[in-house]
């Protein structure tokens, strides 16, 4: 084997080190994070499924930054299958924002990129369409994260019964405290298919 192959298979064998080095994640939690520190991630959950539970890990030394994880569930059986899905409205690092999935979708995965001038990442929502079903019994759901980071470390955000989904969210931005505090938009899906645009 010449020394080109050699150097050739060595800088494909660093690329994919790197890449499984970041998915999948360990920090000292035992959790799986989809992120690590300051590093943008795009997380899709399976074709089919939605997202159900999201968990976050604070850290002031690292940036005032987030680790990650997302949990997915399959949509129930008589929806079939997504007949479309989308990246929606995406937020600016540092302000306020409010996006809920058009086009009575659900949310079906995130992407995240961090910005270090603010401290602050930007967010965006993939969103999936089952067969025009359409969204109602709006409810918001606080991820508990008391007075913001407070370095309290690990939150959860579970959907709390069965039947409801994750349409959006609301989210502040601290300038003081340098993180976010959310709020998920969840709702339930009608058993018809449903002509109109937004119900």
């Amino acid at each position: 084997m010449s020394s080109a192959h050699v150097l050739q298979a060595l800088c494909l064998l660093m690329v994919f080190s790197t890449a499984s080095a970041q998915h999948g994640y360990m920090q000292d939690t035992g959790e799986e994070w989809v992120n690590t520190w300051r590093q943008g991630f795009n997380f899709q959950c399976p074709h089919g499924e939605v997202l159900v539970a999201i968990r976050s890990y604070f850290s002031e030394k690292e940036g005032s930054d987030r680790l990650w994880n997302f949990e997915c569930q399959r949509t129930p059986y008589d929806w079939g299958e997504p007949n479309e899905c989308w990246w929606d409205d995406i937020s600016r690092a540092g302000l306020e924002w409010s996006s809920v999935c058009t086009n009575n979708g659900l949310v079906a995965g995130v992407q995240s990129k961090y910005f270090e001038a603010v401290l602050d990442r930007e967010w965006q929502f993939y969103c999936c369409r089952y067969a025009r079903r359409c969204p109602y019994s709006f409810t918001k759901q606080p991820l508990y994260i008391p007075s913001y980071s407070q370095i309290l470390g690990l939150c959860t955000n579970d959907v709390p019964d069965y039947g409801y989904f994750i349409r959006g969210a609301q989210t502040t931005f601290s300038g003081v405290l340098r993180d976010r505090q959310w709020k998920y938009i969840l709702c339930r899906m009608t058993d018809f298919d449903c002509p109109f645009e937004n119900f």
